[in-house]
Order: structure tokens, then C-alpha cells, then sequence
């Protein structure tokens, strides 16, 4: 298999919203270098990157697909990430090993949601791209629409590299600007095309655009900027070397029509990759840390240090652990041992794969900028850096988005938790998004994602991976009780039987604590009206009582008690009947001190395009939501942040979605417990005593 130095490498992610058709373009692209016999379809589930049983079930890509392909003696990496709102996470973390990516865009719907969130995480990475207007070919295609959907979105900045040649079922191929030529392909998808004159029917707006590209690579640089007002054009050479350097910059961002479908636009395309985008050794040395505060770099050469980073990690159930990863600079050697940096442990590597797909390719060695694959390593997780010991550095891991989505999970077979458990850590080594743990107060097992479809996907690949059924419902509310006022409470436990009796009395105070002050226990007795032996049995007693509550069986807490009385008997007296009294001295001060319940708050954050803000501020009033404020941010957006009751966001997910057309996202944390509105106590109480009671039936 042929090695490739750095300058001969291109890493490109394929970015967009959900349906534009990346995996179809990747797949034209693959054919179109000769790296596959046939191009794969979506429809069919013969596409190389989408080959998980989930993708090709549901036509969605669910995860980054890795592929590769020779072009004009480059190799180029093309990274195929998910539009969807749910998996964003798998395409930032393949931007951050990208150089460049291909904003891919559909040539009826033109700027969508994602296509916007997107772009900015490109921004984040400063990747120059190529903006694709893709599926030509269908019924209302336009690219001067999509055009100008782009221009409004992303600025002056984009402009097309190439014009189509018809839209629709006439899309026959594509006028190149910088060229000056047309590729008229045939229409049995095979790729082939004659290289003509533009033709006259697209020639005035050929030159219209092309006199516009050449006047924005002219701003781009003040040399050319000169020379452009000296003679009102740049030669073909200043046109191509300052329209690279504009683009690498990113100064500019060069628009291509294609349709992935038919094979058509996709040679100008691969042109544009191999003359515009960046090799790694364009990209510059990599930094990260040396350890102890020293910042360390890596220059993309194969005689600097061995780097090397982690992007993506595989659970396979039959291979193990797959590990993606990225070579930074040196060469990485299969058979090999390796420093883990992030962890500080040895890993012996095994054989390293390029991946085509699913289809692994053994090579001897990989340089610096390449994309590849090991299987089986031991420690190594996704952000992990892989160095040369003697030479250590560690890369800023991916920071993934906090989940939004929180469900109850249940094993539908008794018996099974364990099993669950040990599938869904293997799954959350491959998708660092997901989140388990389980509820102390509830008891339940929680998971959480980014959005419904992200857990429903979960359980599938539990289902059909690990043989695991579950249940999914909505969690639990964890609510909490607490008093308002303070009060004096009795217990007196006196029990006569054969033998030794039992018998116990204590007096207590009780009063409110602030909020998250949780339960505190005073010893005031004086005189030994208690043994000190049986004091703490007082205070279980009443600490096994408030995790029983008292308004509807939530935990008692943020209060004091302090015991300050009590009777004992020499012979009748124990700790369990200290206990006893302890607990029912709780139940009579309780019930004089005004007891109430509390309801987890959420901090909420949302960020939503500035024409929704409006109705989204309305949902969360009736949701009981508190404004905290609202501030623009880039790119049309308003971010609203609020206090809402957790109650009332189980399901604002898909709410979110209908209200603002999938526009809108959403993160939220636990921000602190507010008693909840005195209509409202009855209900809930009515609710947890019915479920009380349903669980002894069960019993």
C-alpha cells in the first residue's frame, strides 16, 4: 500500500444539514478517484461511510464515515460527519482533525439550521472551506437562489469558482470561471465529460461572475489590489495563486454546483481540493501541552517527534475498540509501542489501517497529517494523545455539547442491569456525548443525549449489538420537602411485654435552615436526661424518617432539630426504642411547622434565530419559567437564559423543534430546589401515593 508524505495530503470534513447529500457526494467522489467499482446509494445502503445497520435502516449518517482516494497524485481524506441536530458532535470532532472542509449545501432548500451551526464550528476550527451547492439535478434547483440564501448567511465572501450548465433534470455540467472552460458530462452517471468553450447561452453570466471573482481574490491582498486598479484584471497566474492564498486564509469561500446523483460537477470539485485546500504542511505546527505548565508544538514533518491524537473511537462487539486517529507530526510505525500522554501509560500498537468505510487496509507506517486506524488498545480513549515517550506532548482533547435529553431506562428482563451497565460504557467509549448515572433519590438509571433520537439510536445498537432490551420513560422528578416555620415535637415510646419492656422519651426543636442547608442535628441535653449512649440513636431514628418525608414521601430537608429533653428507664431502655422515639418526635414537630415541598430549577440556556425569541420567551412563561436575559450572539441569533422547573422540560426536546423548525438548541443544568406553588402541592402528592401504592401491589 502506498505511503504518502505530507505535502500529498488533503483532510477534508463534509459538513451540512441533514439530507444535502454528503455521503452521496462522498461516495461520487470515491468512484470518480477510482477508489471504489461502483458509486453507493443511500437508498439502497450500499454507500461506503454509512455502513452501520442503523445508517443504512434509518438513510441518515449517525457517525463520522472515514474514506479515502487518489486524486492527480494526492491523497485526499474525506470525513463524512451527520447533519442532524442530535449527532453535531461527531462532525466537531472531525473538525478538529479536518484542514479544511466542504460546506455542503442543497440546491433547493438552500441555508438551513445546521448548515449555520456548522459553519460556525468551521470558523471555531478557522477551516478554509469549499461550499458545494449540491443535488442540482432536482425539481427547482436553483443555484442563484442558493446563492444568494449563502450570501445573506455567510457574506460577499462566497462566490462561485464555477456556474452550472442548466438546473434541474438539465443540469448537464458546470462553466469553470478560473478555467474558462465548460465540462458537459454524459447521462449514465459515469463521470465522463468533454471539456468545451463555454458555451454562448451561459457565456455573459460566465463573465460577469468571473470579472466578480477576480475582483474579490483582488481585495483579498493588497499587492493584487494595486495591480487589479493598474490594469482592471489580474493575469491567469496572479488569478490562481491569489485565489488559493485568499481561500487558505479564509478570505474566500469558492461555491461548485454539483449533483452527487448523477455524477455531474464532481472532477472541478476534486480540482478545487488538490489546487486550493491546504495540505497539513500548509496548516502549520500543532501545540499542545509538555506538562507542567509548558506549551510544546509539532511541526506536520516526518522527522519531528512522533504526535499523534485520537478523534473517534469504534465499539465493536466482535473487533474491540477501534481507535481514529490523526498523525501530527513524525512517523507512526505498526508493531510499535507508543506513550499514551493524556493517560501516562505505554500502548503497543498493533497494525495500523486506513479505513475505507468499514474496509480496513493494513500499512507499514503512516506520516504526519495522515488519517488512520488501530484496533485493541488497552487504555487509549477518544482525545487521547499518542507521542513518543522521550519527546511528550499532549493535544487540547474535543470538547463535546452537554446532553440536553434525559431519559429513565429499565431493563425489560429482571435481572439485566448489569448487563445494561457494562453495553452502555462500551457504547459511551465510542459516543462521548452520552451520559450514565443513576439517581440517588429515585433510584433510577438515567440516560442522557442530545435530543430523543440520539437515546432511541442507543437503544437500537443496545438491542442489536448486545442482545439488550430496555424500557425508556420519562425520569422521575427528584422533589424534596422542607418546613416554613419552627416548632416543638414529643415522642414517647412505652411498650410492656414479658420480660424486659421498652421505653424512650425525647422532646426536640425543630426550625427551617436556608436553602441547600440540608439536615442538621443539635445535642442540647443537659443533666443526663439521655444517656449520651442513646443520643445518636435519636438522631437515626429521625434521619431514617425524613428520607420518608411527610407531605408526599420525598426527603425532609433543610431543617435543624435539637434535642434538648428526654426520659430514659435503667432496665426498659435500648437504642432501637431511642430510635422509635426519635422518629415519631419528628412526625409531631413536623406537622406543626408548616411543611412544604421543593422542586428541582434548571439553568436553561437557548439559543434561537432572533425572529422566534418572542414565542420562546412566551413557552417559558407558561412554563413557569423565570427571564434571566437575553443577548445577541453571532450569526442572527438571540441566546435566552432562564430558571425553569425541571417538571416542566422533561419534553422541550421536540417542543424546542416545533416551535422554531429544528432552528433552536438548548443546554441546561441543576441550578437549585424553590418550593412549588401551593396549587400544584396536592397534585403531586396524589400522584406519589398512587405510585406508592401501586409499587406494594407489585410487591
Amino acid at each position: 500500500m502506498k505511503v504518502y508524505e505530507t505535502p500529498h495530503l488533503r483532510n477534508v470534513a463534509l459538513i451540512g444539514h441533514g439530507g444535502c447529500g454528503k455521503t452521496s457526494l462522498v461516495s461520487a467522489m470515491l468512484f470518480d478517484m477510482g477508489a471504489v467499482n461502483r458509486m453507493g446509494r443511500v437508498d439502497d445502503g450500499t454507500t461506503v461511510t454509512d455502513f452501520d445497520p442503523d445508517e443504512i435502516e434509518r438513510k441518515i449518517s449517525l457517525q463520522t464515515g472515514l474514506a479515502y482516494g487518489e486524486w492527480r497524485k494526492i491523497k485526499i481524506n474525506l470525513l463524512d460527519t451527520p447533519g442532524y441536530a442530535n449527532f453535531l458532535a461527531e462532525a466537531r470532532s472531525a473538525m478538529r482533525v479536518a484542514d479544511a472542509a466542504l460546506v455542503v449545501v442543497d440546491a433547493v432548500a438552500g441555508v438551513e439550521v445546521q448548515t449555520q451551526k456548522v459553519w460556525g464550528y468551521a470558523e471555531e476550527f478557522s477551516l478554509p472551506r469549499i461550499v458545494v451547492v449540491n443535488r442540482m439535478d432536482r425539481e427547482r434547483a436553483s443555484f442563484l437562489r442558493t446563492l444568494e440564501s449563502l450570501q445573506a448567511a455567510f457574506g460577499r465572501q462566497v462566490v462561485p469558482l464555477a456556474i452550472p450548465l442548466g438546473e434541474e433534470k438539465g443540469f448537464v455540467g458546470v462553466a469553470d470561471l478560473v478555467a474558462d472552460k465548460a465540462d458537459v458530462y454524459s447521462d449514465d452517471a459515469s463521470g465522463k465529460f468533454q471539456q468545451v468553450a463555454v458555451p454562448p447561452e451561459v457565456s455573459e453570466a460566465a463573465n460577469a461572475w468571473r470579472e466578480k471573482l477576480v475582483e474579490m481574490v483582488a481585495e483579498s491582498n493588497e499587492d493584487l489590489i494595486e495591480t487589479f486598479f493598474d490594469k482592471g484584471t489580474l493575469s491567469q497566474e496572479d488569478l490562481v495563486r491569489g485565489l488559493r492564498n485568499a481561500v487558505l486564509q479564509g478570505k474566500l469561500f469558492p461555491v461548485v454546483p454539483t449533483s452527487s446523483s448523477r455524477n455531474v460537477g464532481l472532477h472541478p470539485l476534486l480540482d478545487a481540493i488538490v489546487d486550493l485546500l491546504p495540505s497539513p504542511a500548509d496548516r502549520g505546527a500543532a501545540t499542545g501541552s509538555a506538562g507542567a505548565g509548558k506549551e510544546a508544538s509539532r511541526l506536520p514533518a516526518a522527522d519531528a517527534p512522533l504526535s499523534a491524537f485520537v478523534f473517534k473511537t469504534i465499539a465493536d462487539p466482535h473487533a474491540g475498540r477501534i481507535s481514529l486517529f490523526r498523525v501530527y507530526s513524525g512517523v507512526l510505525k505498526a508493531d510499535s509501542t507508543v506513550h499514551n500522554t493524556t493517560r501516562d501509560v505505554g500502548e503497543r500498537l498493533g497494525a495500523l489501517e486506513l479505513l475505507q468505510g468499514k474496509t480496513q487496509t493494513p500499512v507499514p507506517e503512516m506520516h504526519a497529517g495522515d488519517l488512520g486506524a488501530v484496533a485493541k488498545l488497552k487504555e487509549t480513549q477518544t482525545g487521547d494523545t499518542l507521542a513518543d515517550k522521550a519527546h511528550p506532548i499532549a493535544y487540547a482533547g474535543v470538547t463535546f455539547p452537554e446532553p440536553a435529553t434525559t431519559f429513565a431506562i429499565e431493563p425489560k428482563t429482571r435481572g439485566d442491569d448489569d448487563k445494561i451497565s457494562h453495553a452502555l460504557h462500551r457504547l459511551m467509549e465510542e459516543d462521548p456525548v452520552l451520559k450514565l448515572s443513576r439517581d440517588a433519590q429515585t433510584h433510577e438509571m438515567l440516560l442522557s443525549g442530545m435530543g430523543q433520537l440520539h437515546i432511541e439510536v442507543v437503544v437500537a445498537r443496545l438491542r442489536k449489538r448486545y442482545k439488550v432490551e430496555v424500557n425508556l420513560k420519562k425520569p422521575k422528578i427528584p422533589y424534596r420537602e422542607t418546613i416554613k416555620s419552627s416548632a416543638e415535637g414529643h415522642g414517647r415510646h412505652k411498650k410492656q411485654t414479658g420480660g424486659h419492656g421498652q421505653f424512650a422519651d425525647c422532646k426536640i426543636r425543630m426550625k427551617p435552615l436556608a436553602r441547600g442547608g440540608d439536615f442538621q442535628f443539635v445535642d442540647d441535653i443537659f443533666g443526663g436526661s439521655i444517656p449520651k449512649n442513646y443520643i445518636p440513636a435519636v438522631e437515626k431514628g429521625i434521619q431514617d424518617a425524613r428520607t420518608k418525608g411527610f407531605v408526599a414521601g420525598y426527603p425532609m430537608v433543610d431543617f435543624q432539630v435539637e434535642l434538648y429533653d428526654g426520659q430514659y428507664h435503667d432496665v426498659d431502655s435500648s437504642e432501637m426504642a431511642f430510635k422509635i422515639a426519635g422518629s415519631l418526635a419528628y412526625k409531631d414537630a413536623v406537622a406543626k411547622c408548616r411543611p412544604t415541598l421543593l422542586e428541582p430549577v434548571m439553568k436553561v440556556e437557548i439559543a434561537v434565530p432572533e425572529e422566534y425569541a418572542g414565542a420562546v420567551m412566551g413557552d417559558l412563561s407558561s412554563r413557569r419559567g423565570r427571564p434571566q436575559g437575553m443577548e445577541p450572539r453571532g450569526g442572527g441569533l438571540q441566546v435566552i437564559r432562564a430558571e425553569v422547573p425541571m417538571s416542566e422540560m422533561l419534553a422541550y426536546d421536540a417542543d424546542l423543534t416545533s416551535m422554531t423548525g429544528g432552528r433552536g438548541s438548548y443546554h441546561m443544568e441543576m441550578s437549585h430546589y424553590d418550593e412549588v406553588p401551593s396549587h400544584l402541592q396536592e397534585k403531586i402528592a396524589a400522584s406519589a401515593r398512587a405510585e406508592r401504592g401501586d409499587a406494594k401491589e407489585e410487591e
